[in-house]
């Protein structure tokens, strides 16, 4: 289970369980250009934060509007994009063919026929261990086979949601937007949940024409086709007060950063994602293939234009943690439609899952979740749909969905040559749902930042691509404001209100939704243990980690040397440090300190691992050192601990209540009294966000003013 020291963070374990993990730090393994090069010194905190994290104002800080012209000047598409597209790509395939002729409109490269001219690319794109041993399975007959004709179903009406924001949007409210979101002007709207929880709409624009939205109660009033409905009702029903919240922004194609999501209600997030994704896709695909019937009526040659496509046909991504979570996504695609036929689902159940039942119930619910079944988290694959088929394992160029993790797909688009490095499949992405974030900050949050990076460029080849048919918002480079991204964390962190700033800046609007911490986790604990914050002054969220160590070494470890020391045993000082780099810098402080001590991090080997734990129980080192990847991956119960000392607040606030847990348990052993046991946590001003979910947030703008910098509660 140690976590990986490359870039791709991968490092086979030898166990039938899983090849490897990616565990380095936010930017664990620094990122060279070419190949995985190893570092020793993994990963800066995760603590650079946004122009939003470092405080709790309800508009995040965003900042005011441009002049209205330069905003107007800067929002006009891209004049000649579409005829440079159309050169480059002519001028690249002058030698290959003549041009088609006009009744090639009727075919649509994404929905009628495979395109063989990328298939070797394809397989090795799409290469995994498994198909190393299996051979790519394609159908025997061309795609188009079972999608001629188009479902039996009602024309879309003006006000569904996929008409107003995809399919037929408002050039002159579209161009209005697009100068708002340019210039970074929103308007915020504080929305009230059932429940609590703070709940921010933002709209670009300052006097924008907010687009009407419903309430959305349950399923029975969503725009859904035909074939969802039964099912929909069935598996989901009726929305919950924070359902109701989150729903409208959903299925209305705004960005939606969710910052609470829990064991309890995965399930329902999972089911709620996934009927809007297929929604999308039937929708999308019913549509060309009406247009592409009635071009091919067109015995005229009339020159009609149908707008209704991307560059290519992946339109849904999912970022998932591991192929567990991945077997999940699948089944509840299965759950919400039924296929006649799921080809390759047995390959893909032996590939992807395996029994949850490995983790005992003394583990946090939370951990058995994430890491239950098949925890292997380098892979990706794709799902193709037709009318009555469901297929596993298709070619990305061919697929609908690509399900991957942040580690594989950046592995699928770095194979082979660098110069020759394709991630065009990704151009047309139209919805991103990434489960989990939480969970990929504990990884390497830079494969995700990659990820982001590479969505809705301008694809280097055409891929068969009918331009013709391609909507002018892809062509003018507009894409990535007409994505629709989803997220879904148990907790916000600087880090992902970076990645809503920079990547969630949807025409349609983004809802940011964060839990009642009223209270905090503090309230919840009754071991009766004194527990201490101290603030320390630091000036920039840059120099933050050089403030934090300083303190460090002048206030906090004089006083842990100074601790009496029981003849019987050791001071039983566990330091529980969240970074890695802080991890390093102070073990490397310890060498000329006269302290015995031992450490465990994401990197310690198992044996070394019990050593250390079975020292600081006995005695023989009287300091232990703790990082909180190592708390992550392997929740540890750790004996022997008399005191805590924080280095940095826990961006997991359980993490908290579990380590303190350590004492409580020492205190009902006899092992300490209440009165020589103690907590003490360091922090500074930029530690709102965690900070907030610990004490509560009636108390954390009190601890992070300018008042006091000692705050003592038990």
């Amino acid at each position: 289970m140690a976590p990986n020291r490359g870039r791709g963070g991968y490092r086979g374990r030898g166990s039938s369980r899983g090849r490897g993990r990616s565990r380095g730090g936010s930017n664990a393994g620094r990122t060279q250009k070419r190949g995985f090069a190893p570092a020793k010194v993994l990963e800066p905190d995760n603590e650079a934060l946004s122009e939003s994290g470092s405080n709790t104002s309800d508009t995040d800080s965003l900042s005011n509007a441009d002049s209205a012209s330069d905003r107007e000047e800067e929002a006009q598409p891209i004049s000649n994009a579409y005829q440079t597209l159309l050169q480059s790509y002519q001028k690249a395939n002058a030698s290959k063919a003549k041009p088609p002729r006009k009744r090639a409109k009727t075919h649509h490269v994404s929905y009628e026929r495979e395109d063989q001219s990328h298939d070797d690319h394809d397989n090795e794109l799409d290469r995994t261990d498994e198909d190393e041993q299996l051979p790519d399975q394609e159908d025997a007959q061309p795609a188009h086979a079972e999608v001629e004709e188009p479902e039996d179903d009602a024309e879309e009406n003006g006000t569904d949601p996929f008409t107003v924001h995809f399919a037929n949007p408002d050039e002159n409210e579209l161009s209005k937007r697009l100068a708002a979101i340019s210039g970074n002007t929103w308007t915020t709207e504080r929305l009230n949940v059932t429940g609590g929880g703070k709940c921010l709409l933002q709209t670009p624009g300052e006097n924008h024409n907010a687009r009407p939205t419903r309430k959305v109660a349950s399923t029975s009033v969503l725009d859904l086709k035909p074939r969802l409905v039964a099912n929909a009702q069935q598996v989901l029903g009726d929305f919950d007060g924070l359902e109701q919240a989150i729903a409208p922004s959903v299925y209305g194609y705004q960005d939606v950063l969710f910052g609470g999501r829990t064991t309890r209600n995965a399930s329902r997030l999972r089911h709620i994602t996934c009927l809007h994704a297929l929604n999308h896709i039937f929708k999308t695909r019913d549509r060309v293939v009406k247009n592409n019937a009635k071009l091919a009526s067109n015995t005229e040659q009339d020159d009609v234009e149908y707008r209704d496509q991307g560059f290519t046909r992946p339109k849904v991504l999912f970022l998932l943690e591991t192929k567990q979570a991945c077997a999940r996504m699948v089944d509840a695609i299965t759950q919400l439609c039924d296929f006649d036929q799921q080809e390759n689902k047995k390959r893909f159940i032996d590939s992807f899952s395996v029994p949850e039942d490995k983790f005992s119930d003394d583990k946090p619910e939370d951990f058995r979740e994430l890491f239950e079944g098949n925890d292997e988290n380098e892979f990706r694959i794709g799902l193709k749909f037709t009318r009555k088929t469901m297929k596993l394992y298709s070619k990305f160029y061919t697929s609908d969905i690509i399900f991957a993790s942040p580690l594989g797909l950046r592995r699928a688009i770095e194979s082979g040559d660098a110069k020759k490095q394709d991630y065009d499949f990704l151009s047309s992405i139209e919805i991103v749902i990434m489960d989990q974030a939480d969970a990929t900050l504990m990884q390497n949050w830079e494969h995700a930042e990659y990820v982001f990076e590479h969505l809705n460029l301008q694809p280097k080849d055409a891929h068969g691509c009918d331009f013709s048919r391609v909507r002018s918002w892809y062509l003018d480079g507009h894409a990535a404001n007409l994505r629709q991204t989803i997220v879904l964390s148990a907790y916000l962190t600087p880090t992902i209100n970076t990645l809503y700033n920079k990547h969630m800046r949807n025409t349609a609007g983004r809802l940011k939704y964060a839990p009642d911490y009223t209270d905090g986790t503090i309230e919840t604990l009754n071991f009766g243990i004194k527990q201490t914050f101290s603030r320390f002054d630091s000036p920039t969220h840059i120099k933050d980690p050089d403030a934090r160590f300083k303190y460090f070494s002048t206030a906090v470890l004089p006083q842990i040397t100074r601790l009496p020391k029981p003849p019987e045993g050791g001071l039983g000082v566990l330091l529980f440090i969240p970074s890695y780099l802080d991890f390093v810098r102070v073990r490397n402080s310890l060498v000329d300190i006269d302290i015995s001590y031992a450490s465990i991090s994401e990197y310690t080997d198992a044996t070394d691992v019990r050593k250390a734990r079975s020292h600081f129980m006995s005695g023989r080192h009287s300091l232990l050192l703790y990082t909180g990847r190592a708390h992550h991956f392997h929740r540890y119960n750790i004996r022997g601990v008399k005191r805590v000392v924080f280095y940095g607040v826990p961006e997991n606030a359980k993490f908290y209540e579990e380590v303190v847990g350590f004492i409580g348990k020492s205190v009902e052993r006899a092992e300490v009294s209440e009165r020589e046991a103690s907590v003490r946590v360091a922090f500074s001003r930029w530690e709102s966000l965690e900070l907030e979910r610990v004490v509560g947030s009636k108390r954390v703008r009190k601890m992070v003013g300018e008042r006091g910098d000692t705050f003592d509660f038990v």
